[in-house]
């Protein structure tokens, strides 16, 4: 037996002659034999070890760092803490690792569209057999409502119409004819001679050649792309960077301390007690309950517009986003054709074939049918009941038409809709062909699928004979959803470019994008055709300039997310079929449509139960708003982490004593940072995060202005503290000036806090903004208060703290006052520069 590559192009007694088997199907001897050769029709699932997954999920450089807190928080006896970041570690392990395994089952979604029971012929007789019996050489019987279960050449076809929407993505039914024989560069969803696995019959019957079954199909080809690696989420990444560069600077200023102290003379124990307690304040263990917090309170934020996240870390993917790569069909269009614009030679004719010519019943059937029935509207049903039916003609592929007879006022009369082309061919009203054709071109220049209605007497069955007057062409288009114009432009104005991939025509495809302002003048429209014959270099010069996709397939959308990828975007694609699933594997965040496939959906990232466009784009608002409170939680961690330690170095190297007690640090860490940074998952937008682009993937969290800003406040509050320890020392006793500057940081640091609540605008500003951008953290400073207050009076031999006297409060009010004004001048600064460019610019 030899299976040709491109059976489609194969005559088919040729091809039966090459597979040894024909129309009265295989021999019971030849299926065992192919069976023995070609193994059972199943699309494997490669093998993963799940423990192997699980301890991949402990691969990042935060977990490292979390470990060594752990370490150091059960050294040092603090064995709740360590048993809360011990927890987190394995909380976040577990949720990477059910992520895995659900992606994983993506394939078994793939598996269960072609487990089913199908019929053959094998020796003259019809068996039903489990699809994952069947051969290359079977003969299959295909009916309506089956799914196909392998690759078939058609060699019988009788009204044939297969959804391929599974694959190509386009809910427009195709209709095969098994007499064509096909060139050898025909693409998948141009194969009209061919049933691919996992599509399905709408109507008619067909009978064909099994020719490629199991990992040899074409649905296989697209799940063996469902099992590539996904990339890491930008948030990963940017915290993998964070996290190395934090933890260098803060090992060294640590070695910088730990030898400048044994020069000093300073006791081992002690050297290694200090270090110890600043590497606990420095090692930002708080970051990963906090980024938890945001994420889960971002996520449960998205539900209640029934936008689920399957995947945690991809609620601030969303915030990323560079381009949405969308499907037509469903997420910009409603998903169903409707009349868009009509020529008549004769209105009353043209309704009247509309309904008789038509198997739509109460709404539903063929999508044009329910489309011209709804056109025809109230009069639908009584036109249809005053002249009954004699005779129904049903598709026929070899003329692209079909028919119904009616009795009208006791005349045999026959409607007729298909094909311009086709229907040219039996009309006898030449005189208006010129008319009719400068219409037709006219509409599907503006990308509408155009039929034209027919009528004349019936004389006979035989088609040939048959002698019509065209009465009228209607053009129909799958319409936008309400909101998605304005969703587009919301994401252009943030800098998102949008792109419409989708298995329609181009004309079609481009007329609809720029309906909805996503194709404009001067963007390419690329089709499937012409993506085949780009080299990698050709499609990275031209993917920045596309903004349609049209007639594409798979491996194409798959291709295009990755060369997006490459050139450094943040692609975000959309999908519900299985065509959809390589893609959304790939991309940095992979939507599925609620009402798609398992497979879709357990591959994404996450769901949306509305399939909208708007949808998406309030997700990544969202998304943003995340993004926004992680950089800022980010922000005052980092600096509450470095103020210590360039606080201690600087004493050190004026040769004064430490300024504070490795428990102080460890109090500081735990009542300053902790009661405040919980709060930050809460915090409102203060500015409309739609009206920039997005941030660059290394800037996300710490570009060079956000790292100068940090540099600064920690000068700010080590220059204070340091001023304020010195003056203490000289003005008081050593114990009163440790005591003083421990109770004076623990407020700096709240002070920090509410200054990092606003990036772009100064605290004073707008001040009942600033105080309800975040009430929550007031609550924060409370119970920190509280706390500090238990510390002082209660706990003070632990803490080594004195009483506040009325020189200590002067000096800590003064240093919350240098502090806050700082802070402000740089804010004012950075305020006041920025409005002059804006100014300027205009």
């Amino acid at each position: 037996m030899i299976i040709p590559e491109h059976p489609y192009s194969e005559a088919v007694e040729l091809l039966a002659k090459k597979m040894e088997t024909s129309k009265k199907g295989l021999s019971h001897s030849a299926v065992e034999k192919n069976l023995s050769i070609y193994g059972f029709n199943e699309i494997k699932e490669k093998k993963h070890n799940l423990f192997t997954l699980f301890l991949a999920q402990f691969k990042s450089p935060l977990v490292y760092v979390l470990v060594v807190a752990t370490i150091l928080s059960l050294f040092l006896g603090k064995i709740h803490e360590g048993l809360l970041i011990l927890l987190i570690i394995l909380i976040n392990s577990l949720i990477g690792f059910w992520q895995e395994v659900k992606a994983l089952s993506s394939i078994k979604a793939l598996q269960k569209l072609t487990e089913n029971k199908t019929q053959v012929k094998r020796d003259s007789e019809i068996f039903t057999i489990s699809s994952s019996q069947l051969v290359p050489g079977d003969v299959i019987i295909l009916t309506e409502g089956d799914i196909v279960p392998a690759d078939i050449r058609l060699f019988n076809t009788n009204g044939l119409v297969i959804d391929e929407s599974i694959l190509t993505g386009e809910s427009v039914p195709v209709q095969k004819d098994a007499n064509l024989t096909l060139p050898q560069e025909t693409l998948p969803y141009e194969l009209d001679n061919m049933a691919l696995s996992g599509t399905t019959v709408i109507k008619g019957k067909a009978e064909g050649f099994v020719v490629f079954t199991g990992q040899q199909t074409y649905l296989a080809s697209i799940s063996s792309k469902a099992e590539e690696e996904p990339r890491e989420t930008p948030l990963h990444k940017a915290l993998e960077v964070f996290i190395k560069k934090h933890m260098v600077v803060v090992s060294i200023m640590i070695l910088i301390i730990a030898t400048l102290s044994f020069f000093e003379g300073r006791e081992i124990v002690e050297i290694i007690y200090l270090i110890i307690a600043l590497l606990v304040a420095s090692v930002p263990e708080g970051l990963p309950i906090v980024i938890t917090l945001v994420l889960t309170i971002g996520a449960m934020a998205m539900s209640i517009r029934k936008v689920y996240i399957r995947h945690l870390p991809s609620v601030e993917t969303l915030g990323s986003t560079t381009v949405i790569a969308s499907d037509k069909t469903g997420t910009i269009t409603q998903g169903k054709l409707e009349v868009n614009d009509v020529f008549y030679l004769h209105e009353t004719f043209s309704q009247t074939v509309s309904a008789l010519a038509n198997e739509s019943v109460e709404g539903k059937g063929d999508p044009v049918d329910t489309a011209l029935a709804l056109w025809v509207g109230k009069e639908y049903e009584s036109i249809r009941e005053k002249y009954p039916r004699i005779n129904l003609y049903p598709f026929d592929t070899k003329y692209r038409l079909m028919a119904s007879s009616h009795m009208i006022k006791k005349e045999h009369k026959l409607f007729v809709k298909g094909a311009f082309e086709s229907l040219k061919q039996f009309a006898t009203n030449e005189d208006d062909f010129k008319v009719l054709e400068k219409e037709h071109d006219k509409l599907a220049s503006n990308g509408l699928r155009v039929i034209a209605l027919g009528m004349g007497e019936h004389t006979t069955d035989d088609i040939n004979q048959w002698e019509i007057e065209i009465v009228g062409l209607v053009g129909f288009l799958d319409p936008p959803k309400e909101g998605v114009l304005e969703a587009v432009q919301t994401a252009q104005k943030a800098g998102i470019k949008l792109m419409m991939i989708t298995g329609d025509n181009a004309l079609t495809a481009a007329a609809v994008a720029k309906s909805v302002n996503i194709y404009k003048e001067g963007d390419l429209v690329v089709s499937g055709k012409e993506l085949n014959e780009m080299d990698d270099d050709t499609l990275a010069k031209t993917v920045s300039k596309v903004t349609v996709w049209a007639r594409v397939l798979p491996e194409h959308k798959y291709r295009i997310v990755k060369m997006l990828q490459k050139k450094g975007e943040i692609v975000a694609v959309t999908g519900d079929g299985v065509n959809d699933v390589p893609a959304l594997r790939s991309a940095d965040l992979g939507i599925a449509m609620g009402e798609g496939t398992d497979a879709a959906k357990s591959t994404a990232n996450m769901v949306l139960a509305d399939n909208n466009l708007s949808v998406i784009v309030e997700a990544i608002k969202e998304g943003r708003s995340i993004a926004n409170n992680i950089r800022k939680t980010i922000y005052f961690l980092l600096s509450t982490s470095l103020d210590e330690v360039f606080l201690i170095t600087a004493a050190i190297l004026m040769s004064l004593p430490l300024p504070l007690y490795p428990i102080q640090i460890l109090w500081i860490n735990l009542v300053a940072n902790s009661a405040l940074d919980k709060t930050f998952p809460f915090l409102k937008d203060e500015e409309d995060v739609m009206n920039r682009v997005p941030n660059k993937l290394h800037e996300q969290f710490l570009d060079k202005v956000q790292l100068l800003r940090v540099f600064y406040v920690v000068l700010v509050i080590s220059i204070g503290s340091l001023f304020l320890y010195a003056w203490m020392l000289e003005h008081s006793t050593k114990e009163s000036a440790i005591s003083t500057l421990f109770t004076a940081f623990v407020i700096a640091t709240w002070i920090n806090g509410l200054q990092s609540l606003k990036e772009h605008e100064p605290f004073l500003k707008n001040i009942k903004k600033s105080l309800q951008i975040n009430p929550y953290i007031f609550y924060g400073i409370g119970i920190g208060f509280a706390l500090q207050l238990f510390a002082i009076y209660l706990l003070s031999d632990l803490f080594h703290t004195l009483p506040l006297n009325e020189e200590s409060l002067t000096m800590i009010g003064l240093l919350a006052l240098w502090i806050f004004s700082m802070i402000e001048i740089r804010k004012w600064g950075e305020y006041l520069w920025c409005q002059f460019k804006f100014k300027s610019e205009k």
